[in-house]
């Protein structure tokens, strides 16, 4: 029987087995960076949309803002003239002027800021602040939410108040006049009649009532006021974002 020799495959080098196991660990290695780089491209322009899309929120916000406070202003005046008309000799002179403001005065949604809060709030509840790099900018948008709240939260305390000035609008006014002169939609549409009158009410239900239009002044130039620094701040806030940004 033949006998044949088997042929020895050499033994490679430590050597070979290094630089198999390096290039190996680069190829990783460079494919965790490369993946890395990805998500923070990824992350970098979800965080440039919502910073995009946030900017044109609160733009939008200033210009409801400037138009509330112009509102409230105007009110601030009605509140004036009403008061110092019904507490005239001859309130009677005025009712074709006093109806109309008693009814304007009384409505909250002319008066009341709503904010375009669509992005806030998916920032907040979707966790996506996390994607803002810049504290300063996180912490603007934080307080900008935060002051948004407050106001919304004064709402409640006017609509108590509200609620108080109808009550005691109902011993001084007609409501009759009332339904005469607004539409469905609480619209002033008409003026009162000629023969336009008010009902006997006493002094004590007079003083209630200048009380209750006190209390709606108070509240109407705080919200004011703190509008006006809401304002401030998001236009302080937009610039801030223009910059950081490069937005428009």
């Amino acid at each position: 029987m033949d006998v044949h020799a088997h042929a020895h495959t050499p033994r490679k080098k430590w050597t070979h087995y290094f630089w198999e196991f390096l290039m190996l660990f680069l190829a990783v290695t460079l494919g965790f960076f490369v993946e890395n780089q990805r998500e923070h491209y990824i992350e970098h322009q979800r965080e440039k949309q919502f910073i995009s899309s946030l900017f044109n929120d609160i733009r939008s916000d200033t210009a409801n803002i400037a138009r509330i406070i112009s509102a409230r202003t105007s009110k601030e005046r009605m509140l004036d003239s009403l008061s110092f008309m019904m507490n005239s000799p001859r309130p009677a002179d005025f009712t074709k002027q006093v109806y109309p403001y008693a009814v304007i005065i009384g409505r909250t949604l002319p008066y009341r800021f709503v904010p375009n809060d669509g992005t806030m709030q998916q920032l907040k509840n979707s966790g996506a602040l996390r994607l803002i790099r810049n504290r300063t900018v996180v912490d603007s948008i934080a307080k900008y939410d935060i002051n948004v709240r407050n106001i919304l939260g004064q709402y409640l305390v006017e609509e108590n108040q509200i609620e108080h000035y109808r009550t005691a609008a109902t011993k001084i006014f007609d409501a009759l006049i009332f339904e005469y002169i607004i539409d469905e939609n609480a619209t002033v549409v008409n003026l009162p009649p000629d023969n336009a009158s008010f009902q006997s009410f006493t002094k004590r239900e007079l003083s209630e009532w200048n009380y209750r239009i006190f209390g709606l002044g108070g509240i109407n130039k705080a919200n004011r006021r703190d509008l006006r620094s809401l304002l401030k701040q998001a236009t302080e806030l937009l610039d801030l974002l223009k910059k950081e940004y490069h937005l428009q």
